[in-house]
């Protein structure tokens, strides 16, 4: 069965203003010399024409998809937050948290960035397709019910779950987030609920600062049902694939979903100018794989990936273009150049048994 994609340029058109990496320019801060903000929409153009150049976009269903409407967003976030929201996008922008502006427009485009999430899962729910991937923009992750954070600006992956819960009598979800930052916004959203499995793996210590540690595993009726992975800067390759092996795989089986969803951030690579992971397109390629195998396993083989960061735009298409090969089954000829320098840049062995020794500590806790 083919491999749903959904995109709409329309998401590459959402502006940040004008920043250097995250900061808004002025004071000190120099105005960038053919750069801007770190979630600009090269990375995503980038992946989209390697997919075009590569011949995988020709062999997979490409579609758009409508904005989600105020109900869905109000499943999610107060009327509050969205009329803040729509009142600065009118007026032509600001930011409604924290280090996450947006543009004239970007409450339109915010919606159909979480409407490209919410009709990729409708289709693989609805069987019209095994998988989908939503090159979504903005991103969500971070995102918190009354406030934008981190460049995300809906919710755009619990909106989705919360409309398939609605329309199509969705049950269980779990919710894999290997963006390089903590899911905040996400685990924030199901903190209390039972019917969500939110797992998180990402660089300790990042982003958020001082949140996603291992102590965080829900509250109520939702104690048990969050699970977050901090990984040490540096990890690497094989710290990921242990993550996925002691700790994300058991859990999954365990909580038996009828829906994974992927939150697929690419900023756990070597080159990413936001993390210190030293992953790699290889790394994305393994994760995908092994989320495939177990979905296989519990919930009919149905995995809707949703992308979230990834701000090294050279970098990112290659492990995008990895994730895809992979839900479809189909292998390009593409060869990332980028993989063999940082399989060369791989942490000693000894942090290897380190990390995968606290692992180990969590998993047995």
């Amino acid at each position: 069965m083919t491999t749903a994609f959904y995109f709409d340029e329309r998401c590459l058109w959402h502006t940040t203003g004008e920043h250097a990496l995250i900061l808004p320019v002025g004071g000190y801060v120099q105005p960038p010399a053919g750069g801007g903000h770190a979630e600009s929409p090269e990375s995503k153009r980038r992946l989209k024409n390697l997919m075009d150049v590569s011949g995988l976009t020709a062999q997979l269903d490409v579609q758009t998809a409508d904005p989600v409407t105020r109900e869905d967003m109000e499943r999610v976030h107060p009327a509050s937050y969205l009329d803040r929201f729509k009142e600065m996008s009118d007026a032509g922008g600001g930011n409604a948290g924290i280090y996450s502006p947006f543009g004239s427009g970007s409450f339109e485009i915010a919606a159909l960035s979480a409407g490209l999430a919410k009709t990729a899962i409708s289709r693989v729910m609805t069987g019209g397709a095994q998988n989908a991937y939503a090159l979504s923009r903005p991103p969500g992750h971070h995102c918190l019910p009354e406030q934008s954070m981190g460049f995300c600006l809906l919710a755009n992956i619990p909106i989705a779950i919360e409309a398939a819960r609605a329309n199509h009598g969705l049950g269980k979800v779990a919710i894999l987030d290997w963006d390089v930052h903590h899911g905040n916004g996400t685990q924030a959203v199901y903190y209390d609920r039972a019917d969500t499995l939110t797992i998180s793996i990402h660089q300790e210590g990042c982003f958020p600062p001082g949140q996603g540690t291992a102590e965080e595993t829900g509250a109520g009726a939702g104690e048990g049902a969050n699970l977050n992975i901090p990984l040490l800067p540096g990890g690497g390759h094989q710290a990921y694939l242990d993550a996925m092996e002691l700790l994300v795989l058991p859990a999954i089986r365990d909580f038996a979903p009828d829906l994974i969803v992927v939150a697929s951030g690419l900023d756990a690579n070597a080159f990413d100018p936001l993390s210190r992971m030293q992953a790699h397109s290889g790394t994305f390629r393994e994760l995908t794989r092994m989320t495939m195998e177990l979905a296989k396993e519990v919930c009919a083989g149905r995995v809707v990936a949703v992308h979230e960061g990834g701000y090294a735009e050279v970098v990112v298409p290659f492990c995008g273009l990895a994730v895809l090969e992979e839900l479809s089954g189909i292998k390009t000829n593409v060869v990332d150049p980028f993989e063999e320098i940082t399989e060369g840049q791989q942490p000693a062995e000894d942090f290897v048994r380190f990390q995968r020794e606290r692992l180990r500590q969590q998993a047995a806790s």
